[in-house]
């Protein structure tokens, strides 16, 4: 018999159109030979079934079932596509928990510390793990901008605290654009980070297990045609992405391994995806997506391709590893 999928995406953050992306692109690759498939969306309140826009059949929160025709449709598992909130950040999961709900990312308790940029590197403090230098920062403190400058130097960067797919980045320069950088960041999150710039390359390495093992994705390389990885070069293809990256072998597996140290220490679960600055021999972690962009462009199905694997097989991995 059948499993019966329900792929969520949508949202209630800026991230939530790249979401779509992700979970139509998802929608078209899953085996559905193996699996009955009905794509959910969220926005806001409102979840409801994608079926026609004659037929809206909305999502009992109750128990995540809905009825169609009559019957009565209950899910085996929940396909999270989610970049954002409420699927990134925990909400959704510790849904799903407390209604005994199988999905396939990380846990609730994980994906909220992952999900705060400074909560995860206050985490990962211990390992070894080289950081970045940040000042953490909230929307009613006064702020220094000379202390700014004074710590982490120039250039450097501002970001939300949470969120994905760059929103309200900015590459500071020089001092006069903080302000400018603390409103843009500031209108996407209550709390900020400002962190040192690390003069290196851009490497990202995704992670998934399936059979209780990891599965050792290619490193990628990132070479933005602009300042840094913006949304224009993630989504609009101004950025050249290298997989795998043309390093040493020695470098591709070192990269691996922190990233498998990493999803071990933070007890991950589906995919994930880490971001790094590599100086020298240097490894610096920047940042966890444990909701990766599944889009056609998007940098985990370009290194599942790259290892020679379909996205349908790799989507059936994803599904059994969490039934």
């Amino acid at each position: 018999m059948k499993k019966i999928i329900a792929l969520v995406y949508g949202g209630n953050s800026s991230e939530a159109e790249v979401s779509v992306k992700s979970g139509k692109h998802v929608a078209s690759h899953i085996d559905k030979d193996l699996f009955e498939v009905h794509e959910v969306l969220v926005s806001g309140n409102e979840w409801s079934v994608v079926t026609d826009p004659d037929n809206i059949c909305k999502i009992d929160k109750g128990d995540f079932s809905f009825t169609l025709d009559g019957i009565k449709v209950n899910f085996d598992v929940a396909l999270v596509m989610i970049h954002g909130t409420p699927g990134e950040n925990g909400l959704l999961q510790a849904y799903f928990e407390m209604i005994g709900m199988k999905y396939t990312t990380c846990p609730s308790t994980v994906s909220a510390i992952t999900f705060d940029k400074y909560a995860c590197k206050c985490y990962l403090k211990d390992t070894g793990i080289a950081l970045a230098k940040e000042l953490f920062l909230h929307k009613w403190d006064v702020i220094n901008e000379d202390e700014i400058v004074a710590k982490l130097g120039l250039p450097l960067f501002v970001k939300p605290n949470v969120g994905g797919s760059s929103f309200g980045v900015t590459k500071v320069k020089e001092r006069g654009e903080i302000r400018g950088a603390l409103d843009a960041a500031f209108s996407e999150a209550d709390s900020i980070l400002a962190e040192e710039f690390i003069d290196g390359r851009e490497m990202t390495n995704g992670v998934y297990e399936s059979d209780g093992k990891l599965v050792r994705l290619p490193v990628t390389e990132i070479i933005p045609d602009n300042e840094f990885f913006d949304y224009e070069a993630k989504y609009l293809g101004a950025s050249k992405e290298v997989c795998p990256a043309v390093i040493s072998n020695e470098l591709s597996k070192r990269i691996q391994d922190i990233s498998h140290s990493i999803y071990r220490y933070l007890g991950c679960k589906g995919v994930v995806r880490v971001d790094y600055i590599v100086r020298g021999d240097d490894i610096f972690f920047l940042e966890i997506n444990t909701v990766p962009g599944m889009t056609e462009m998007s940098l985990v199905p370009q290194q599942i391709r790259a290892a020679g694997m379909t996205i349908k097989d790799f989507i059936t991995k994803l599904i059994y590893s969490s039934v």
